[in-house]
């Protein structure tokens, strides 16, 4: 008999972790699984939970000490018979852990740790794994935090300094990369590609490098560094363009950089990108320059699945999301000559025509589909209900 889960997600707004979860839920209920979500429905991923079909337990409120998410989501699998809770906001962790003990079923209980760092509390850090049956770490690099720590001093980033370890029961730990959506994330050389190029004022000779996601103060996830590197690229690519794809609160300071660095006409912010399959299609190159944590990168494996190259920093989850493709390079991040070198040697390559795009896809979709992350989640659950290791 197939296990019935139940979600707990107190967010559902628009992040990464919002959206490999729901996605998760949906792949797991194609594979016959009994998968639901208890969460809030007026905000971005409610709407689309409840669009698609999927099960949506709606708890808007969380109230004092997060009391009614926990008595309310308790009150779900009580009723419901869930025979597993799985968490995935570091919000939601003791909420996940409560909820599951007030509800008088034992259900097992699972927690996906998203982020290339341990929870941020002493007390979550030694007592949690005790409380749970299983945490899938989202990438090899997560598992390595979780189970040793990590430290990176010289980093300019003070979150990289030092990550501490947790305390407990490391057999419990499972490593299920994400997964993206591969059937929309595919090579295409189509109207819409053409079109959004030419909303970008791309004629079609230029050569376009792109960093993708929000960006907020004070670097954004390289951004600054893209736009430094560009500065110094373009003096050899005159036939080049570099574009910022997404919004955030460092919109003025990424204007008056692409002033300052002389690159008016040459660099710009497009804004926010409804159709990012068709983004991945149209851009020639993909600039991942983080700087900060990552624990498992999507946009890597996206512009992969297009057949289109990466250069993103070696650091973290990110080599593990380059390897199924390999299509690009890694660099040392924070240093701008480096990346900029990389970028002209990128550009100088001969584009890839449809067919080897699309056998990059085949490499992406066979190791990061959402399909197989949830075949590989339910494989998790099996063992976990049948009392395999780290039970």
């Amino acid at each position: 008999m197939s296990p019935v889960v139940l979600h707990l997600n107190s967010v559902l707004a628009t992040g990464g972790t919002d959206d490999q979860c729901v996605r998760l839920v949906q792949g797991l209920r194609q594979l016959g699984i009994g998968a639901e979500i208890a969460g809030p429905d007026y905000r971005h991923f409610g709407g689309i939970v409840r669009d698609s079909g999927v099960p949506l337990h709606v708890i808007n409120r969380e109230g004092p000490a997060k009391l009614r998410l926990i008595f309310a989501a308790a009150k779900v699998i009580r009723q419901g018979g869930h025979d597993i809770v799985h968490g995935h906001h570091g919000r939601d962790l003791w909420s996940t852990v409560f909820a599951a003990r007030f509800s008088g079923r034992r259900p097992k209980i699972v927690l996906t740790r998203h982020l290339a760092k341990s929870p941020s509390s002493g007390f979550s850090k030694r007592f949690l794994l005790g409380q749970i049956d299983r945490m899938i770490c989202v990438s090899e690099f997560v598992a390595h935090v979780v189970r040793e720590g990590d430290h990176d001093p010289a980093s300019p980033e003070a979150e990289r300094h030092w990550r501490p370890p947790m305390h407990g029961d490391f057999s419990k730990l499972r490593v299920i990369h994400g997964g993206i959506d591969t059937a929309r994330f595919r090579p295409r050389d189509d109207e819409a590609v053409a079109a959004l190029r030419k909303s970008w004022g791309l004629t079609g000779g230029e050569f376009a490098f792109a960093i993708v996601g929000a960006f907020y103060a004070p670097r954004g996830k390289g951004h600054r560094e893209f736009l430094r590197a560009a500065a110094l690229a373009s003096k050899r690519l005159p036939n080049t363009r570099f574009l910022v794809i997404g919004q955030g609160d460092l919109e003025a300071t990424l204007r008056a950089d692409i002033r300052q660095l002389g690159l008016a006409g040459i660099a710009q912010l497009t804004g926010h990108c409804a159709d990012m399959p068709a983004a991945m299609n149209a851009i020639d190159c993909l600039v991942h320059p983080q700087i900060g944590t990552e624990a498992f990168p999507g946009v890597v494996l996206e512009a992969h699945a297009c057949g289109r190259p990466v250069i993103a920093s070696a650091l973290d989850g990110i080599p593990e999301a380059f390897s199924a493709a390999a299509l690009g390079q890694l660099v040392v991040p924070e240093d701008v000559g480096i990346l900029a070198e990389a970028m002209v040697q990128e550009a100088s390559r001969p584009p890839l025509p449809l067919v080897a795009r699309e056998g990059f896809h085949a490499k992406l979709d066979a190791a990061f589909s959402l399909r197989r992350l949830a075949e590989r989640t339910a494989d998790a659950y099996r063992e976990l209900l049948a009392g395999g290791p780290g039970r």
